[in-house]
This record gives C-alpha cells, structure tokens and sequence, in this order.
C-alpha cells in the first residue's frame, strides 16, 4: 500500500483496490467509475442492510462487494485508498478505522480532478452555490462554450468529468464537506460567494467553518483565478494575508468601484474593470436580471467574473444573463391564487439565506419557516421576520425556537407542511406571498430539501383546485 503522500501516483485502474465509504448518489457514482476503469471496489454504509438492498444489488451487478462496517478488518490490507461520501464526516468511526490502517482517504471531488481531462470552476459559500453554478455553465454555453455542471448541485462530480472533453468546462458546487477531503484539487477558477453561520453542528466554529471553506483556493497558481465578494468582510480580509491566496483575485462589489473591484455597480449598472488602471467595461444592467433580490445580484457578478476568467467576451454576457431563470426550490414561483403569489424556496436551509429571502420581495410576506436546525443561531432571522413578514407559521423540530427568536411578531404553529399552507391561505389576500424558506435541514420531516419544496408545490396545486372548483 502507498503511503499518503504519494496519491499522485494513483492510477486508479485495474491495480487499485478502493473503498467506497458511503452509498449515496456520489458513492454510487464512484462504485460505478471506478469499476469501469478496473478499479478492485469494496463499498460500505452505516445505514440498516435493509434500506441498502438496491444499493447492494447495483454494486453487486458492477462486480464490487459490500461490506459491513464491522467486517472492514478483514479487507483494509487489500486497500490502496478510500473514497469518501460528502455526507460522512472525517471523524466518523470508519473514516478512523481505515486511516489507522494507513489507507489514505480522498473524497469524490479529489477523485474526479484526478480524472479530469478539463479544466474546473468551483464555486463554494454558505448560500448561492447552486444558483451561481448553474448561471455560470448557462453564461459559458452562452457564450459558445462547451460547459457541463456537477457537484453538490445534484450531479455527481465525477460523472461529469469523465465524461468531459479535454475543450470543455467543468463547473463544480463544492461544499465545504467536499473541500474537507482534498488534497491537490485545484480549480482553474474558483468562487467564494460568502460566509455566515451554518453547519455548526459539524464545526466547532465559525473559524473552523470558514477553514474548511478557505481550501477551495488552497492549491492554486498565479496563473488561476479567484472571485470574492469584498462586501463579506472575511473574504475582504484574504486579500491582505500575503502568501495566503496565490491566485489572481477578482472582486466584486455591489458599491462603487474600490480597489481590488474587478466588477462593481453604479448608476444600476454592473461595470467590470479587471486590473486598477483598466478601463470599466459595462456588462448588464441591474434591472435585466431575471432572479429577485440583492442577494441574487451578487451571484450573478460572481458568475460573471467567472465567465470573464473563463475568456468569455463581455458582450455575449448581457443575453446570457436576462435568459437565466434559477432553479428549482430557490425562490422559485410555484403558481398563484386568488391574487396571492406562491414561492418556493425550500433549498434556504440556514437562517441568512431566509433573511435573504425576505428582503427580496416588496409585498407582504406570510413565511413558512422550520424544520431540523443546523446548530445556527436565529437571532437575525427574528429581527427579518419582525420586519419584513406579515406572520409566521412556524413548522418542525425548530418551530419554537423561530417562532421564540421572532418574539412580538404575528407567529402560529402547523403540525404539517400541507397545514401550514392552508393556514397561509386563511392569512393571505391579494397582493402577499407565501413564501415557504425553511432556514433549516428538511431531514426531520421530509427526506430532502427538494421532496419539502415539491410538497409544497401539490400543496398548492391542492389549493388551485380547490378555488377553481
């Protein structure tokens, strides 16, 4: 077995003998491109045999084996390396037992750059990620390019870079789960949107938080790229820790033009200026972005900067941008009702992406808010809610302490999603929206945040029905 250090080595072909920790869709995509190079595959899951039935059956089928977490002794010694699921933590008791075996653990991100033939753009941060990966690989193709989208948007990295030709661009969403196992991932282009509190229940802190983060840039070159918001005073900050960030740093603004603001805005137009003396190049106006609120401004100056980085011309931006319409879950229109207009944005999981949210609209807001808490606090979310919604209902296990940080506002509880939107109904009248942003995990209730925002939208298709009958 080679040792840790020497991973670049890996050939991951029929001489590897790999383990894949964890069955969810990024572990399945592994199990099946390693076993289409050759690659020897023992996969294993701490989830009951039960719920892993098709799981084994699709493995099994591809000629790798499964294992119990407890039979892992009896076959570490025939393992060069271990593939790790996002969603498992590195100190998780398996992640230990192969790591005293001297088996060395990448995750799925590390294992698709090795395999990549095209260049990456990665985009991290506490919200955006989804929106802002998929604007960029619509603003590459716009401009001509070809542009695949994977990551933790819902593809599996590693298929879409396999199946990637060497001219073609990989745009990857990478949470800070992913970032945790790399070792020589290094994105042509990377974009950090932002940081605020979330996933506290993993990392002791925010400092730890913004860490793990922080590794996006952690082996680039002067030759590549990195967008930062200077608006986020922490990311600001890098600009400043000399030696820290070797790539070439663009930064956005939603003021005017500061210094080390290769795009910024004025007179409600994007401007993009790449180096202090360059002169300013107007991209878009601010009123032809087609995604509410500020918070959805600031993604599209990081896709654009993204796209510049990538050699995007700036003129073939400007219809790229306006023809973007989002994506599912996130403030996504879901129909309306008797005047009162329905929004989905069940993918909102922390409490800032809720404020942002909320600041988005001019109408008044009824807020279905609630679920699983992440370990963040909700003290920002009660002020938003005091100011910006007309009431809340308040759902799942974090029910009562939104409802406790919303104190003096107009709150009610729902047992259910469907309830909750039948009481939004009963509150509403012409001209609100009923905004379902959860700023929590779905698992409580639901088995993800997308079954929660198509719940939500029968709940209303139910509605509809109803008022037209």
């Amino acid at each position: 077995r080679r040792a840790g250090g020497a991973l670049a080595m890996f050939a991951f072909d029929a001489r590897e003998r790999a383990l894949v920790i964890g069955l969810g869709k990024s572990g399945m995509a592994c199990v099946r491109v390693l076993r289409a190079r050759g690659v020897g595959v023992v996969a294993t899951d701490d989830k009951p045999a039960g719920e892993l039935a098709e799981q084994v059956a699709a493995i099994t089928a591809l000629g790798a084996r499964f294992v119990e977490p407890e039979a892992l002794p009896d076959v570490t010694a025939e393992l060069t390396v271990a593939v790790l699921s996002p969603g498992v933590p590195l100190t998780a008791a398996v992640v230990r037992d192969v790591t005293h075996a001297n088996v060395p653990v990448i995750g799925e991100i590390e294992l698709a750059a090795r395999l990549a033939r095209s260049p990456i753009v990665a985009v991290t941060g506490t919200k955006g990620k989804s929106t802002t990966t998929a604007l960029i690989g619509h603003l590459l193709r716009a401009c001509g390019r070809g542009a695949r989208v994977g990551g933790n948007i819902g593809y599996p990295l590693i298929e879409e870079v396999v199946d990637a030709k060497p001219d073609e661009w990989v745009v990857a969403e990478v949470s800070s789960f992913q970032l945790e196992t790399i070792r020589t991932f290094k994105p042509r282009v990377a974009v950090l949107l932002n940081l605020s509190p979330d996933h506290l229940d993993r990392y002791p802190s925010m400092d730890e938080y913004a860490e793990a983060k922080f590794r996006i840039f952690a082996n680039q070159s002067p030759d590549d790229a990195l967008v930062l918001d200077l608006d986020d005073a922490r990311l600001a900050a890098l600009r400043h820790h000399d030696g820290r960030v070797q790539a070439r740093v663009l930064g956005f603004t939603l003021g005017e033009r500061v210094a080390g603001a290769a795009m910024y805005q004025r007179d409600g137009v994007l401007f993009y200026a790449p180096d202090e003396g360059a002169a300013e190049v107007p991209i878009v106006a601010r009123s032809e972005i087609a995604l509410p609120g500020e918070h959805n401004v600031r993604n599209a100056m990081a896709a654009l900067l993204a796209a510049l980085a990538v050699g995007c011309e700036p003129q073939r931006l400007r219809a790229g941008i306006a023809s973007f319409r989002g994506m599912p879950h996130r403030l996504q229109p879901v129909g309306e009702v008797g005047g009162v207009l329905y929004v989905d944005d069940s993918k909102a999981t922390n409490p800032d992406a809720v404020v942002a949210a909320l600041r988005a609209y001019d109408r008044p807001i009824v807020l279905i808010a609630g679920g699983r808490a992440k370990g963040t606090a909700f003290a920002a979310l009660g002020a938003a809610i005091r100011a910006h919604a007309k009431v809340l209902i308040a759902i799942g296990e974090a029910a009562a302490a939104i409802v406790e940080s919303a104190r003096g506002a107009s709150a009610l509880y729902a047992p259910t999603l469907e309830s909750a939107v039948e009481r939004a109904r009963d509150l509403a009248v012409p001209g609100d929206v009923v905004l379902l942003s959860p700023g929590c995990a779905s698992f409580d209730m639901f088995r993800s945040a997308e079954e929660r925002g198509e719940r939500f939208a029968a709940a209303v298709a139910a509605l509809r029905e109803t008022a037209g009958a």
